[in-house]
């Protein structure tokens, strides 16, 4: 749209235009008093972008208060682009996760690609060179042609970002459920490495500094991109491909480089992402931070399409971009750094004192707005919140099933896409790139070398969302304390979380029910696992014609390896290593894979957690892998013990394993009970093991390639471990292959 054709100022309220753009009246009225004006076009877009969930947390801030975020490690805590973690040695591990959910269903590929290339820019502006990218995947059942072509493409997306821009994709996890159907959840984590005297902020600080623009140039895609993410999906959204970005791999990876030397140079003041809301949250965020105000002049950005208006240009979310602040006086050498790479990096306006954000194009102000009205001062609402009827009616079912074949119990497990190998999604990504990667997709947790050091890095992604949907207090718990037990696992000890609060409308009180106590849960774990929340995103309004899906909080969360003699998998190593199971299984059903598997739902009371005990367990067992008793560790999840026994298993060669079973045989196979883990241990450490970890030992690793389960005097699971490996194996690529 052309400057003479926008809507006048009068003609937007009279006509209730920026309600198109996400504004409500009331909120059109606050912008009214703040401005003592009615606002023009561009002023109206700025608003509403930067007032948008998805930039402003509206809805969800009061919630997000309830974390906590500081803890003895924490360097960097929630408000920048990362969180940053101490790993000592003048070292420091930065990360964070985010969605990119309503641009994956709408196109898949770039939807992904596009939220791989800004949580890297995210992590980089923070001055730490990114080492590994995570995944959280959710998608509807697979007997779907479009579940199919969305799974199919996403992770395409995900794979040709990630490769081409040479960091590893090196772990994350897939689940698939009817409730994702329309609304697939599309959550890209990224890791980075920074040492102390690198960390950068974010911020336009210092009266007169020069403000610089770098990276891509300013194009018509996005635009509405942060407004689109905070309203649900419907029939009409297909119209909005627009509004999902495009994204180049080989500028980012130039990015990148160009980035990580320029903070190298004194003359650099601060450095942001435009990522939602583009230059728009970039420059007003950045002044908010500093308590300043910030020009530009919109003549001078890089534009890759003719006849640009201001409003385009604030609101496009062209990817590969990144916003400068730089000493006044020293801009040429910021240009000559971003010149070595190919870049070109274009002083576009200055840092002013007045706290506006002002723009000016073809020598008129075309925009001014006291910045703090769009970052820090943007209105914050407190919704009403109500324990939705199923809820309970769940905590009055018990739910037992019965089970007459454990063997193809067992099978059918196995080749439920949820549980089944997920080896036809991560070899598609390079996860050995940069030759960092120790452990590599398939195990509970990836882990990282730290070069220069004897430490590693372990890193994992969770989420348990039928817990969440039961019971969101437990299931908030679960999910912190899943992904705890995977970096335990993995011999590592648990820093800190990132997190993606997926969540339906938050305008209607149960699903903000379900937002608030799955923060509360989630908020008493990360205290008693002494996890702090130091990033993360929110993602509200994930319903596809007023169905939501499953809450799903998803957790990432970072470990430290102290040594990597430590590090420990999931595999069993050697015939005639014991078999410990840490932890006893309750008659607890609700929301598990073999509920699912039978009847089709998932209903009833989620698994309950003590989490003193789960911080005990993982304590003990901690102390055992760093004592060099244990040969692997693999917490028990979804399908219960047995799924686990045969995850052990997978992986290896030659081997089987013989175990003894006592009490109700359905719940020790497939209960979900929580805080329980499989370890095996060399003969020669059963009596130090046994000393520091409270576990039972139910049998032993075997040379005969079987899986033998026995109850009594009953052999109730003979099956090789080749069936159930192809099984296992089989389950996804054979879905995709079917007509059905």
């Amino acid at each position: 749209m052309s400057l003479l054709l926008e809507p006048s100022p009068t003609i937007i309220k009279e006509q209730k235009l920026y309600r198109e753009m996400g504004l409500t009246d009331e909120e059109f009225a606050m912008v009214e008093r703040i401005l003592g004006r009615l606002p023009n076009y561009t002023e109206t877009g700025i608003f509403s972008v930067m007032w948008s969930e998805h930039c402003s947390y509206k809805n969800s801030k009061p919630v997000l208060k309830k974390f906590p975020t500081e803890g003895k490690h924490v360097l960097q805590g929630p408000g920048e682009g990362a969180g940053i973690v101490d790993i000592g040695d003048g070292l420091a591990v930065a990360f964070k996760i985010e969605s990119h959910n309503h641009p994956s269903a709408i196109e898949p590929y770039q939807g992904a690609a596009t939220g791989v290339g800004g949580i890297i820019r995210d992590v980089f502006s923070m001055g730490a060179r990114p080492i590994a990218l995570l995944n959280s995947l959710r998608f509807g059942e697979l007997t779907s042609p479009r579940v199919k072509y969305l799974f199919e493409r996403v992770v395409a997306g995900i794979a040709g970002y990630g490769n081409c821009v040479g960091i590893p994709t090196v772990g994350g996890e897939v689940q698939f459920d009817a409730a994702y159907e329309g609304n697939p959840l599309v959550n890209a984590m990224c890791v980075g490495i920074i040492r102390h005297e690198e960390i950068q902020k974010g911020i336009a600080a210092g009266v007169g500094n020069t403000v610089m623009y770098v990276g891509a140039k300013t194009g018509r895609d996005g635009i509405h991109g942060a407004t689109f993410a905070s309203e649900e999906l419907t029939e009409q959204s297909e119209q909005k491909r627009p509004a999902v970005q495009v994204g180049d791999p080989f500028m980012e990876k130039l990015l990148l480089e160009a980035c990580l030397e320029v903070i190298h140079s004194d003359a650099l003041i601060g450095m942001q992402d435009m990522g939602a809301a583009g230059l728009t949250s970039s420059s007003a965020e950045m002044a908010s931070k500093a308590g300043s105000g910030i020009e530009l002049n919109l003549d001078l950005v890089p534009q890759r399409e003719t006849g640009m208006t201001p409003y385009e240009m604030m609101l496009s979310e062209s990817q590969e971009r990144m916003l400068l602040v730089v000493q006044k006086g020293r801009e040429q050498e910021i240009i000559d750094v971003f010149a070595k790479y190919g870049l070109e990096a274009k002083a576009i306006g200055r840092v002013t004192n007045d706290q506006m954000l002002r723009l000016y194009h073809r020598g008129e102000v075309v925009a001014e707005i006291p910045v703090d009205a769009l970052a820090k001062d943007a209105p914050v609402y407190h919704k009403p919140s109500q324990e939705p009827a199923y809820y309970r009616e769940f905590q009055t079912i018990e739910y037992v099933p019965t089970i007459n074949d454990y063997e193809e119990t067992l099978l059918a497990l196995l080749s439920q896409p949820t549980i089944a190998s997920k080896e036809w999604v991560y070899e598609q990504y390079d996860y050995m790139v940069r030759t960092n990667t120790v452990v590599a997709p398939g195990s509970d947790a990836a882990v990282l070398r730290i070069r220069g050091t004897n430490k590693a890095l372990a890193m994992t992604t969770d989420c348990n969302s039928r817990y969440v949907y039961l019971d969101p207090v437990i299931g908030g718990k679960i999910a912190i304390a899943e992904a705890a037990r995977n970096i335990v696992c993995s011999g590592a000890q648990p820093l800190a979380v990132t997190d993606c609060l997926n969540f339906g409308n938050p305008e209607k009180p149960e699903i903000f029910w379900q937002l608030e106590k799955a923060v509360e849960g989630m908020s008493e774990a990360c205290r008693m696992l002494e996890t702090p929340v130091i990033s993360g995103n929110v993602s509200l309004y994930n319903e596809t014609n007023g169905e939501a899906i499953y809450p799903t909080p998803i957790v990432g969360m970072v470990g430290v390896v102290e040594d990597i003699n430590h590090i420990t998998t999931q595999s069993f190593k050697q015939p005639g290593d014991f078999i410990y199971v840490i932890g006893e299984a309750k008659r607890e059903f609700g929301g598990s894979e073999l509920q699912k598997w039978l009847t089709g739902r998932i209903f009833g009371k989620a698994p309950t957690i003590d989490l003193h005990v789960e911080a005990e367990r993982q304590q003990q067992l901690l102390t055992a892998i760093r004592a060099g008793v244990v040969a692997s560790a693999h917490d028990i999840s979804e399908g219960g013990l047995v799924i686990a026994l045969a995850e052990c298993l997978m992986s290896t060669k030659g081997l089987g394993a013989y175990v003894t079973i006592d009490g109700d045989v359905v719940a020790e196979l497939f209960s979900e009970t929580q805080s329980r883990f499989i370890v095996s241990v060399k003969k020669e450490h059963r009596q130090a093991f046994e000393q520091l970890v409270q576990a039972i030992c139910i049998g032993e690793v075997t040379n005969d390639e079987m899986l033998h389960v026995v109850n009594g005097d009953t052999s109730i699971i003979h099956v090789p471990v080749e069936t159930m490996r192809n099984v296992w194996k089989g389950a996804i690529p054979c879905l995709l292959k079917s007509k059905d």
